[in-house]
């Protein structure tokens, strides 16, 4: 049996893969200097922009597009069950990607500007990173799930230590090397649980057998249940969705997977922490909700207390350990932390309410909302950090102090993403972010994790408006002695602050945009 391709639905991914293998070529052939460092990174702007359009572009089909398909189905046009599918949710989140990657490869542009990392593997490494975070949206079959979140996270190691002579990198490096490794493996093992129960990696099909609607190899026909509790599978199925969900609970640094966050953020790159909390967390969010929305909705009230409490957890811990932080880039990963208790939130009540399909679409829907939203208001702030920190060594909240008198585009910039991450006005993106969530939380019936949240949003404006009130403040002391600013960062905080300040005139866009229930 041939499995036909359509180059279309993959066109994205592809051509990452496609400029990756160029960029690598040219640095291995092409003599070093100033003009091939800026000429790789505008071939790797390039690849990110053509793989934009190509997403956009399917996005204008209004067609789901799959490929690679089994055809086991028998009606007409069904394709039958396939591993890889572009509908609404791959686009929101393949979008998400690769705007996000835009601002990060031109904030890529000022960290190479002053040597030290080898400009070609960067690159590469980067476009493989968006390779994996754009198909993993895509992903319908447990293998290609496992496969795409591996390749969103390998290259980040190497990214992480490339910074030569660093004992800081290198130490970060090691954290999440061992970090990912063990959740890979807690992952798989749930993973593997779950296809013994199942036999079938797709995860449709996966949702059938475990629902009881449709057979599984070595079970008569007809069965009512082919997980009835006379045989003993509702408990192995339970250990594999929490290892599932504990596996995923690293990727995104939730509680008790979130200690390595920090060191991490603070040890990378900025352009690397960068990406880790916005495009490597977009991508596990994404196979979480695959997981559990399209894999095991009907096992929706063995996980979501699961989510539910580790939600509320990861909020609070982040919050917490954020106020008492001194370094910008601790505090953001502190933040990061706790966004991400919000954006899990709405997942806690997925299926409680009339119509299980509808109302899981609605949470995920209000997830991935708020997913947009905080990704443009946190690359604004690690843009700015990016922008202090050539001046400031320790990048420390001290150094933010006055930043609107020395540097008034950069300091206003800085003041409008903290607010808004507070969700103030006049950044009503982030209250507008939040108030989508909190809807999403009463109407599922948690009363309880509305009440968390909103303790916790109180927590959060401490921090938030502490660190905008800095820049305001006048200086003890002498200004910094100013270095060259490169106009690539700029034009990533400029693009990031814009995103920011259109989702708070009209958040509109982006709840049509991730309504995925119609």
């Amino acid at each position: 049996m041939i499995q036909q391709i359509d180059y279309f639905a993959i066109a994205a991914p592809l051509t990452l893969a496609l400029v990756a293998g160029l960029v690598l070529l040219l640095d291995a052939f092409l003599p070093a200097g100033p003009r091939v460092t800026a000429g790789l990174g505008a071939i790797t702007l390039g690849g990110v922009m053509v793989a934009l359009g190509f997403v956009a572009a399917q996005g204008f089909t209004g067609r789901t597009l799959p490929t690679f398909c089994v055809p086991e189905r028998l009606s007409d046009g069904d394709p039958g069950l396939c591993s890889f599918v572009v509908d609404r949710f791959t686009l929101v989140i393949a979008g998400l990607v690769l705007v996000a990657a835009v601002v990060i490869v031109l904030m890529s542009m000022t960290e190479l500007a002053g040597g030290g990392i080898p400009v070609g593997e960067w690159y590469f490494l980067l476009l493989c990173t968006l390779v994996g975070a754009v198909t993993l949206p895509a992903a319908r079959d447990l293998i290609m799930l496992v496969v795409a979140l591996e390749l969103v996270s390998l290259p980040v190691f190497a990214l992480t230590a490339l910074k030569r002579y660093d004992g800081r990198a290198s130490e970060a490096a090691v954290k999440l090397f061992v970090v990912s490794v063990v959740s890979t493996a807690v992952m798989l093992f749930g993973v593997s649980l779950l296809y013994g129960v199942g036999g079938t990696v797709f995860l449709s099909r996966l949702a059938e057998v475990l629902s009881g609607t449709a057979p599984a190899p070595g079970w008569p026909e007809g069965s009512a249940s082919l997980v009835a509790a006379e045989h003993g599978l509702p408990g192995v199925v339970t250990v594999g969705i929490v290892l599932v969900v504990a596996g995923f609970a690293f990727k995104i640094a939730a509680v008790p997977f979130h200690a390595w966050a920090a060191d991490v953020y603070q040890g990378a790159p900025i352009p690397v922490a960068a990406l880790l909390s916005v495009i490597s967390k977009a991508a596990g969010f994404a196979g979480l909700i695959l997981v559990l929305v399209l894999a095991m909705p009907g096992q929706a009230a063995t996980w979501t207390p699961v989510v539910a409490i580790v939600a509320a957890l990861t909020m609070t811990a982040g919050n917490l350990l954020a106020m008492r932080q001194r370094s910008a880039v601790r505090l953001l990963a502190w933040s990061s932390v706790a966004q991400s208790g919000y954006i899990l939130a709405p997942l806690a009540v997925a299926f409680q309410g009339s119509g299980a399909r509808s109302w899981g679409a609605s949470a995920v829907g209000a997830s991935v909302a708020y997913l947009v939203i905080y990704a443009a208001m946190n690359l604004g702030a690690f843009a700015v950090v990016m922008l202090v920190s050539r001046t400031a060594a320790r990048n420390e909240l001290a150094d933010y102090r006055g930043l609107v008198f020395r540097r008034p585009a950069a300091g206003l910039a800085l003041a409008f993403c903290l607010i808004c991450l507070a969700g103030l006005p006049p950044g009503l993106a982030g209250l507008f972010a939040k108030v989508v969530v909190f809807r999403e939380i009463v109407h599922g019936g948690a009363a309880w994790l509305a009440v968390v949240m909103a303790v916790n949003t109180v927590i959060g404006l401490y921090y938030y408006v502490v660190w905008a009130a800095r820049l305001f403040a006048p200086e003890p002391g002498p200004a910094p002695a100013a270095r060259r600013v490169f106009p690539a960062v700029w034009a990533a905080t400029g693009l990031a602050v814009a995103a920011a300040v259109l989702f708070s005139v009209a958040p509109q866009l982006v709840l049509d945009l991730t309504l995925l229930s119609g």
